[in-house]
């Protein structure tokens, strides 16, 4: 008898005890990322909210989305950040410049790439730290293991993260994505890739991140659900902007 009352307690909390780890869990079906493992990640803030993601990729400029930005509003970029609740160990800098390129359009989505120049180099310690960027036109293969992180949704109609997410993600074949997503796919600069978690709103800007080096910017996913099978988050191809971004910034390791 006891052993039955005990299994129907457990039955009955299980409902809440799925419904808990899924809200509990990030970037989509994510993980938390360990403290400060990602040294590199940047939070972007209009009024003290996080709106997007970046990274740096030298000590006074982030990279992101040219969609992160409208324009015309006032963005601060905070670094050495893990639980955007937390200040002690984090660092909030205004942006100097904002470029975006040249060439960006939102319908089509075609060149979603910006460069902020912060208002001050930072200093980089363990907590804040670059990340190396692919050589002009170098491709990664598909079906490569990479990660995404940020401080996005939980859920597609959900509430961001307080504490950065991470999750592995796995590059999809062009012609693939291209069938997927057809005329809003330009193969030339943008890169596929799905996995049990993934991107989605508030974690555009954000890095595709494959071995120890940046080779993606977090750009679209599909509107209706985020992480979908059906339709892969696409990522700006980094190594197509190389020579921009050098001409921007000066040579970069």
């Amino acid at each position: 008898m006891t052993i039955i009352i005990s299994l129907l307690l457990l039955a009955s909390l299980l409902p809440h005890l799925t419904f808990t780890a899924r809200v509990n869990v990030g970037i989509v079906n994510g993980r938390e990322a360990k403290p400060h493992s990602r040294p590199y990640m940047v939070s972007l803030q209009k009024n003290r909210n996080h709106i997007c993601g970046g990274f740096l990729i030298s000590d006074q400029f982030v990279l992101t989305a040219a969609h992160c930005w409208n324009g015309y509003a006032i963005l601060t970029v905070v670094v050495g950040a893990h639980d955007l609740r937390n200040s002690e160990s984090s660092n909030r800098i205004g942006v100097k410049s904002y470029i975006p390129h040249p060439n960006y359009t939102s319908r089509p989505n075609r060149n979603d790439i910006m460069l902020l120049k912060l208002e001050k180099k930072v200093k980089l310690n363990n907590n804040v730290s670059l990340i190396s960027l692919p050589r002009n036109g170098e491709d990664v293969g598909t079906d490569t293991v990479c990660i995404v992180a940020g401080w996005g949704r939980l859920q597609t109609n959900g509430a961001g993260s307080n504490r950065l997410m991470e999750a592995n993600v796995t590059t999809i074949n062009q012609a693939d994505c291209q069938r997927r997503w057809e005329l809003t796919f330009l193969a030339s600069q943008m890169i596929c890739a799905y996995g049990g978690g993934g991107s989605c709103k508030g974690d555009s800007g954000g890095p595709l991140v494959c071995g120890d080096t940046a080779v993606g910017v977090t750009s679209f996913g599909y509107r209706y659900l985020c992480n979908s099978p059906e339709h892969p988050n696409v990522y700006t191809k980094i190594s197509a902007f190389i020579q921009w971004i050098r001409k921007e910034i000066g040579n970069i390791k």
